[in-house]
């Protein structure tokens, strides 16, 4: 039975949730392949290539619980806000979708019902049950980007996305640029102040602490790149973790449009 997100168990009590939007290329059987050849769905186009692997190398050296997007962007990206015009691409870096070439409102909502809510429930879920365990999880969310992209060359190994919460964004990048031989972007190639995504509907809007990194994708596609990249990440939140709970409350609930912090109590 195709399934709209897997997870991966870990324990509340590591203060962390990690999430991976386009963690898979897979559809579900009656779309086939969405009038595509097989080989479009194995681009970037279908996924983020490698952020599944970094996302499992993670979770297991921190012991942090993971959720992780079962279906491909192109079915329904979940990292957009339900009402956004690019939920379902009909063109995506010059691939046209038959599959979704022709989708109507109906077919959009059977999407969001049965794809896009259930994903985003399960880490509602988890964050709801940390919560209520006396931990308010940081989220670290998990992506890739490509190396070139329409001809130019991207220079950044990493770089951290985020709006408007500094809590977690501003140690990762200061921990990431003093690591040897990294070229580390901020809100590059995309910008993190995305209204509707991931990370507003469960970080900024929640209060949570949250930061999303982008890991080129030749750097990950394969397994030594991902536990390599998984090391060096599980090592610089885990200090970020770490020193939070001395200097600063990385792990509290911040109140939505203010800057004052309120800790949980189990």
């Amino acid at each position: 039975m195709f399934s709209p997100f897997s997870c991966i168990e870990g324990e509340a009590g590591a203060g962390l949730l990690i999430v991976c939007d386009h963690a898979s290329n897979a559809l579900p059987p009656e779309y086939g392949t969405l009038g595509l050849d097989p080989e479009q769905l194995e681009r970037h186009i279908g996924y983020d290539i490698g952020a599944a692997g970094v996302v499992g190398e993670i979770s297991r050296r921190l012991n942090a619980p993971a959720i992780l997007s079962g279906f491909s962007r192109l079915l329904i990206d979940a990292n957009r806000g339900d009402d956004d015009p690019t939920l379902i691409m009909r063109l995506s870096d010059g691939a046209v979708v038959p599959g979704n070439a022709a989708h109507d409102a109906a077919e959009r909502q059977r999407r969001v019902d049965q794809y896009y809510t259930p994903y985003h429930s399960a880490i509602e879920t988890a964050i709801d049950g940390a919560i209520a365990a006396g931990y308010p999880p940081a989220l670290l969310s998990v992506h890739t980007f490509t190396h070139n992209w329409r001809g130019t060359q991207r220079p950044w190994h990493a770089t951290i996305l985020w709006d408007n919460d500094p809590r977690m964004p501003v140690p990762m990048l200061e921990a990431l640029r003093a690591e040897d031989g990294l070229v580390i972007g901020e809100n590059v190639p995309y910008s993190g102040e995305l209204k509707g995504d991931c990370l507003y509907r469960h970080g900024t809007k929640r209060g949570l602490a949250h930061a999303l990194i982008e890991i080129r994708q030749d750097l990950v596609r394969e397994t030594a790149g991902q536990l390599e990249w998984g090391e060096r990440l599980a090592r610089i939140v885990g200090a970020v973790l770490k020193d939070s709970a001395r200097d600063a409350p990385l792990n509290s609930v911040r109140h939505y449009g203010s800057n004052t912090d309120t800790r949980a109590t189990a």
